[in-house]
């Protein structure tokens, strides 16, 4: 069934009216000069009103003076009951208060900073156990490697393989749209171990941009193990050919002007 709609409350003229008693609360707790034009009155309750007046102070715009006066039952006399300053619809507000650990975003931390312990992490669980046989835990730690407190969740790992896949060194990357070939194919690919080894592996090539970070099989770049430059073609220029016994035919003038510098040498 339909809930009834809370009933609003009745209205009280003595209440709604009483401006003048509503200032003079707001002025005795505001800081001089602050409280200014009445905003507007509401009924919020049974013989109870609230009054907003402007606050008028620079470090604090957009919020509101807010009195609540009262009246008993068959009283003609209002009393104040609550004086206050509320943040209005346009009122600046300080951001909401986040935890520090949930401040930090990648890239804050430097040298020397420590994050936060997570207790309830869902990127990581549980790590292997103790079993309490010295012999079973030795050779746990011994053959698999194990000992950290946690490890990755299921849901650490999708995070973190999204987050490479459209990265950098993902498919979707500037160098990866123009290479020839793909990382998948490249002899200094290093596939990842586990789960994620479908997926990802490490460059080694020392040329790519790439070289120490983690890269998609179908990342690419130009410095592909099998991928050669084409050699570029060698131009052809005939050696000059010299001809003893050409005679080179001189005008007059400039037979003339041969012999002349002849003679002055």
């Amino acid at each position: 069934m339909p809930t009834k709609a809370a009933a609003r409350p009745k209205a009280d003229k003595a209440l709604v009216d009483a401006v003048d008693l509503a200032r003079e609360a707001a002025v005795s707790i505001a800081e001089p000069g602050t409280v200014g034009d009445h905003v507007a009155a509401e009924m919020v309750g049974e013989r109870l009103a609230m009054h907003y007046f402007q606050c008028t102070s620079k470090g604090y715009v957009g919020w509101l003076w807010s009195i609540s006066l009262a009246r008993a039952p068959r009283a003609k006399a209002v009393t104040v009951c609550e004086a206050n300053l509320l943040p209005g619809d346009d009122a600046v507000l300080a951001p909401e208060w986040l935890p520090y650990a949930q401040r930090l975003a990648p890239g804050d931390i430097g040298a020397g900073d420590i994050t936060p312990y997570l207790d309830d992490d869902p990127l990581l669980e549980q790590g292997f156990e103790a079993t309490g046989d010295e012999d079973v835990d030795q050779l746990a730690f011994f053959e698999l490697g194990l000992g950290r407190t946690r490890v990755l969740s299921a849901e650490g790992r999708e995070q973190a393989a999204q987050r490479w896949y459209d990265g950098e060194h993902g498919p979707s990357a500037a160098v990866a749209a123009q290479a020839a070939k793909t990382c998948q194919t490249c002899g200094y690919y290093l596939p990842m171990p586990g789960v994620l080894r479908q997926v990802f592996g490490v460059c080694a090539n020392e040329w790519s941009p790439s070289d120490g970070s983690v890269v998609s099989l179908d990342h690419g770049c130009g410095a592909h193990s099998e991928l050669d430059v084409e050699p570029p073609k060698s131009e052809h220029v005939a050696a000059p050919v010299l001809d003893d016994l050409a005679v080179d035919v001189l005008p007059v003038d400039d037979h003339k002007n041969a012999a002349e510098a002849d003679d002055q040498a």
